[in-house]
């Protein structure tokens, strides 16, 4: 995974809902300037992303499969990731992938992933409930203003109290892939895990 070029460089993070029909929040970052906003259809998504060329989109969203899994639909494989096994050690709750819910998210994410790709971005995992842990800030769950609080204490500008809980996950995306890029961050699991941010 490239560095880059300079703390000017933008990072999209993005927190995608299962259907489009449900609210994706975005945060493009540049520095530590976040400006958010919420999208539906993947044509919307895409083209955001692709007007602010970013040089890596964190998403909230499973991106790869459990070991010996080629489809989600194979019953037979394992229910965990290398990454999944790691969040369970740091103590960190998480869904499995391969739960009902987990699915749809999944299989949108994973093609999504595949596009940006296409199109010669970037896609990594993210998963901003974890990285709010690390951080030792609210999750959104259980403290909106707290976690609103937090990611301004960490150094982000620009969040207005206004944004929504999809909006300010996606900026803890945004946030943990700047943290990688500058090397305060690692991938769980394998270089297909979860990026996540890493406190000394």
């Amino acid at each position: 995974m490239s560095q880059p070029e300079s703390a000017e460089d933008v990072v999209v993070g993005v927190d995608l809902s299962g259907a489009p029909k449900r609210p994706t929040g975005v945060c493009v970052l540049q520095g530590n300037r976040a400006k958010v906003s919420t999208v539906y259809e993947d044509e919307e998504l895409l083209a955001l992303v692709d007007a602010h060329a970013p040089v890596l989109v964190p998403m909230d969203a499973p991106l790869s499969l459990p070991p010996g899994r080629k489809t989600l639909e194979d019953r037979n494989g394992e229910h965990l990731r290398p990454c999944d096994r790691v969040l369970q050690k740091m103590g960190i709750r998480f869904f499995p992938i391969t739960l009902g819910p987990m699915r749809m998210l999944t299989e949108r994410g994973i093609r999504l992933k595949g596009i940006l790709a296409e199109m010669g971005y970037e896609a990594v995992e993210c998963y901003p409930g974890g990285a709010q842990d690390v951080w030792g800030i609210s999750r959104k769950q259980h403290d909106m203003e707290g976690l609103l609080k937090g990611l301004r204490k960490l150094g982000l500008r620009g969040l207005r109290k206004t944004a929504n809980d999809h909006e300010l996950d996606a900026a803890s995306g945004a946030l943990a892939g700047r943290w990688f890029l500058e090397g305060r961050g690692e991938m769980l699991g394998d270089a297909t895990g979860i990026l996540m941010p890493v406190v000394e």
